[in-house]
C-alpha cells in the first residue's frame, strides 16, 4: 500500500515524533510497493499490539499513552455529533469491518479518532478462510485486493475476548461499536439464517448495532442472500430474537440498480436501522490488465474483492441511489474509496450519515481521521451548516 497521505500530518518541532509522523516515516515505507511487508502479516502484528493494548488500557503507563494519542487524533466538537438508531455518535467517522474482525481492540479505537468502530466478520464458526495469500497491495492506485474469506475466530471466541476487554455496557461506551456477522462456510445456504440468528443472539448483549453481511464476494454462494425474498426471510428471523439490537444490512457495489432500490424498500418496509453501502467489489475498474507482483497473474484472472481509490467513483453512485429511493430518514452509511476530506464530504452530502474507513486508513495513516473531521468542519462552515446532520444529503459540493 502506498505512502500514508500527507493531509492532516502535523507540523512543527513534535511532527517528527507525533503518531503520525512515526507512521509516515516508518510504516509509509512499507506501503510503498506492491511486494513491501507482507500486508496480512503486518495487520497482524498491529492488532496483537493493539489487542494487549485494550486488555491493560487501565494500566498507568498504557492509560497515560492511550490518552496522548487521543490527545493527537480526537476532534471534539458539538457539529458532528448525531443521534441514530438509538445511539450517539461523537463524530461520523468510523472503522469498517475488516480490519478487527476478532475485536481484540475493542476498547481503544475512539482514541483513533472514530466515532464508532464496527468489529468482524464474525461467523458462528470458527474459520480458518482462504488460502494465503490472500490479501494484495496495489500500491500505485491506493487499493487493495482481498479474498480473506471471513477468516475469525468464532462467535463464542470473539464473546471471551470482547468480556475480557471489560468494555463499558452499550450507550455508555466512548465510540459505538457494532457487529458484523457473516454466514460460515460450512452451513448452507437453506441453513443460512439460523446460523447468523446462533451468532447475533451470543453477541447482541454486546452490540450497539449489528450487521447483516451478504454482500462479500468471497463465500461461496453469500452473494445470493442479497436477493429480497432470502434477504427478507433473513431479517424476518433475526428481528425475532430477543432484545436484537438495531439491524443494518451491507451491500455489494456490484448490485443492478433495480436491487438497489429493492433493498431501500425493504429496510423500509422491514424496519432495518440502515443500510451500509458498499462492500468491496469484483469490478476491476479498468484494472483488469494489472499484475499483481506476489501471484504474477492479473487482477482479472485473480479471485477477491477489490477495495481503495478505485471504488470510489461507484460507492458514491450507490449512495445517491439507496438515498434517492430511501427517502431522507433512513440512516446510510458510506464505505469504500473514502481516502481524503473530500472523499468523505461527498458521501455525505450525497446521503451517508456515516461513513467508514479502512484501506483509506491504512494507506492515509493516524492522520487521515482528524484531517477528515478537520475538513468536515471547515465545510460545514462554508456552506453555513450548524451541523453535519444538516449537510447530509444536501448535494452540496466540496469548496
Amino acid at each position: 500500500m502506498a505512502a500514508p497521505n500527507p493531509a492532516g500530518t502535523p507540523s512543527g518541532p513534535t511532527a517528527a515524533t507525533s503518531t503520525a509522523g512515526l507512521y509516515s516515516q516508518w510504516v509509509g515505507p512499507l506501503l510503498s510497493r506492491d511486494d513491501g511487508a507482507d500486508a496480512e502479516q503486518l495487520s497482524q502484528l498491529t492488532l496483537a499490539a493493539l489487542g494487549q493494548a485494550s486488555l491493560r488500557r487501565h494500566w498507568p503507563l498504557v492509560s497515560g499513552s492511550l490518552a496522548g494519542l487521543g490527545a493527537e487524533l480526537q476532534r471534539r466538537d458539538l457539529r458532528l455529533e448525531q443521534s441514530l438508531f438509538g445511539c450517539r455518535f461523537a463524530n461520523p467517522v468510523g472503522l469498517a469491518a475488516g480490519f478487527d474482525k476478532n475485536g481484540v481492540a475493542a476498547g481503544i479505537w475512539h482514541q483513533f479518532g472514530f466515532g464508532f468502530a464496527e468489529l468482524g466478520t464474525i461467523t458462528w464458526q470458527a474459520q480458518a478462510g482462504n488460502p494465503r495469500p490472500r490479501l494484495f497491495r496495489l500500491a500505485a492506485e491506493r487499493a487493495a485486493l482481498n479474498r480473506m474469506g471471513f477468516n475469525n475466530i468464532g462467535a463464542e471466541a470473539v464473546l471471551r475476548s470482547l468480556e475480557r476487554q471489560a468494555l463499558e455496557p452499550p450507550g455508555q461506551r466512548p465510540a459505538v461499536l457494532g457487529l458484523n456477522l457473516g454466514k460460515s462456510k460450512a452451513t448452507p445456504l437453506e441453513l443460512a439464517a439460523d446460523d447468523y440468528a446462533s451468532s447475533l443472539e451470543l453477541l447482541a448483549p454486546l452490540a450497539d448495532y449489528a450487521v447483516i453481511n451478504v454482500s462479500s464476494p468471497n463465500t461461496p454462494g453469500l452473494r445470493e442472500l442479497q436477493g429480497e425474498a432470502p434477504l427478507r426471510r433473513l431479517v424476518e428471523r433475526l428481528r425475532r430474537l430477543p432484545a436484537c439490537p438495531p439491524l443494518l444490512v451491507k451491500i455489494a457495489p456490484d448490485l443492478e440498480d433495480e436491487a438497489i432500490d429493492g433493498i431501500a424498500r425493504l429496510a423500509y418496509e422491514e424496519g432495518l436501522a440502515g443500510v451500509i453501502a458498499v462492500n468491496t467489489s469484483l469490478d476491476r475498474f479498468g484494472l483488469d490488465g494489472r499484475r499483481l507482483a506476489q501471484t504474477g497473474r492479473t487482477l482479472a484472472e485473480e479471485a477477491g474483492g477489490l477495495s481503495g481509490a478505485p471504488l470510489r467513483h461507484r460507492a458514491l453512485e450507490v449512495m445517491r441511489r439507496l438515498r434517492a429511493t430511501a427517502g431522507p430518514a433512513l440512516p446510510l452509511i458510506g464505505v469504500g474509496g473514502i481516502d481524503s476530506p473530500q472523499a468523505a464530504w461527498e458521501r455525505m452530502t450525497a446521503g451517508a450519515c456515516l461513513i467508514q474507513l479502512y484501506t483509506g486508513w491504512i494507506y492515509g495513516g493516524p492522520a487521515l481521521v482528524p484531517a477528515i473531521l478537520e475538513g468536515l468542519l471547515t465545510q460545514l462552515d462554508r456552506h453555513g451548516f450548524r451541523s453535519i446532520g444538516e449537510a447530509v444529503g444536501s448535494g452540496v459540493t466540496w469548496r
